[in-house]
């Protein structure tokens, strides 16, 4: 049962998970919404729906978000449901969740509190626990005075009075010291992983970034273009930490695929400023895997969802490529769409069903083969060790021999690995027949 102090604030119970869901269409949001997605963000953080409020209105109410009405609509379900809480499809101000909760005499949940509780079940490194909870201490900062409002006032009389700081300043400084410590080790974090990411560039070897809504079967894909064994599940958010491993791709070099956390709409602010560090993995990478949900019934809405996202981060100036996903539920065949100018710029594939994976694989490596060099190299006998590295870096096309016993070989390769071997491994411009320039020594 809720119950309250005798100083009137609420008293939060310590558990109970059973939920009256509250969603009310805007009117500066035209169209009708599902809400099928709502409702299984509040079953991924372990809620019981127990009841749907749905509502209209032009502007939200200052003091309820809802009307009065529509309250006391609320309140009837929380009574009649025994509910514990009210999950809002909405983000709330700290007035209004105040206020909600003494009206409604339970727990009030906006959209923002819902996604940082899942965000926080389902982190499992040292680097996202840190990352979720700066998100949550932001989040929390701008709402103390919710639950410390009878200590806003400093104390006086015989032996209570002080140095003057109140509770809540007090909260607030510790709040903002953890803060500050946590900013420190993302920070500590984040310059190893640039620690890696410099390695990889100094050895030439390209990016791809696994992006797009939650639950559009990114891991799944992963799993299957890496054998990575990373956790996969039908539901949101599913993995946060991101997860590095190595592609193979045919006719090149191979690549870096990178696994990132799914974005959804109203992602709240507090994550993307806290997974920024993470999501620097998109905004350097060659090439993105933009992984859509072929079956989702609002397609084209998730897609603009998530390429607003990508603008936020600062990653839409990065070669996207666009996977359709589970057409194993569309019944789409496996295939290839190019542009007008021939570049591919779709796939359609089940990655669960493993159609269409080949067609995926020769989709990257024609992606990335845009940003590198194609010709033919002539290499004599004594150029046996530059002959084995091309081969390692999966450059050769094709061999032959001519009748002096030089080897014809036929190559692609980034512009990088073209400046790597003339440093390293002595590559000539005599020895260049076709296809691209080796500056002289």
């Amino acid at each position: 049962m809720t119950q309250f102090a005798e100083d009137g604030l609420f008293e939060r119970p310590r558990g109970g998970e059973r939920a009256v869901l509250v969603h009310v269409q805007l009117e500066a949001f035209a169209g009708e919404q599902d809400f099928s997605e709502f409702r299984e963000l509040a079953m991924s953080a372990g809620a019981e729906c127990m009841a749907l409020i749905t509502g209209r209105r032009q502007a939200p109410d200052p003091r309820l978000f809802v009307g009065s009405g529509k309250a006391e609509e609320i309140r009837e379900a929380v009574r009649q449901n025994a509910a514990d809480l009210a999950i809002f499809d909405h983000t709330l101000t700290p007035g209004q969740e105040r206020n909600l909760e003494a009206f409604l005499q339970c727990r009030v949940v906006d959209r923002t509190r819902l996604i940082l509780d899942i965000f926080a079940q389902r982190a499992r490194s040292f680097e996202g626990k840190l990352q979720v909870e700066l998100a949550q201490l932001r989040h929390l900062s701008t709402r103390l005075v919710r639950g410390w409002t009878h200590l806003e006032r400093q104390r006086g009389g015989i032996g209570l009075r002080g140095p003057g700081e109140t509770q809540l300043e007090t909260d607030r400084r510790l709040l903002a010291d953890r803060i500050r410590q946590i900013r420190l080790r993302l920070e500590h974090v984040d310059r190893q992983r640039e620690q890696g990411r410099r390695a990889r560039r100094k050895a030439d070897l390209a990016t791809v970034s696994v992006v797009g809504y939650t639950n559009a079967g990114k891991s799944t894909l992963f799993n299957a273009l890496t054998q990575a064994g990373v956790y996969a599940a039908d539901q949101l958010f599913a993995t946060l930490d991101p997860t590095l491993r190595r592609l193979d791709l045919p006719g090149m070099e191979p690549a870096i695929l990178a696994d990132t956390v799914g974005f959804i709409s109203d992602l709240p602010h507090e994550l993307v400023a806290a997974f920024r560090a993470t999501l620097r993995e998109t905004c350097e990478a060659n090439l993105l895997l933009h992984v859509i949900d072929a079956s989702h019934h609002d397609r084209e809405a998730v897609i603009a969802q998530v390429e607003g996202v990508l603008t936020e981060i600062g990653a839409d100036a990065v070669p996207c490529l666009q996977v359709f996903n589970k057409i194993d539920l569309t019944g789409e065949p496996p295939r290839l769409e190019r542009d007008a100018q021939g570049q591919v710029r779709a796939v359609w594939l089940s990655a669960i069903r493993g159609a269409g994976m080949d067609l995926l694989a020769v989709a990257i490596a024609e992606r990335l083969r845009g940003e590198g060099v194609y010709g033919w190299l002539c290499l004599p006998v004594t150029a046996a060790r530059l002959r084995a590295r091309l081969f390692g870096l999966g450059a050769v096309l094709g061999e032959h021999t001519d009748a002096d016993g030089q080897w014809l070989i036929e190559v692609r390769m980034s512009r990088g690995n073209v400046e790597l071997l003339r440093r390293r491994y002595g590559l000539r411009p005599e020895w260049v027949r076709s296809g691209f320039d080796v500056p002289a020594v």
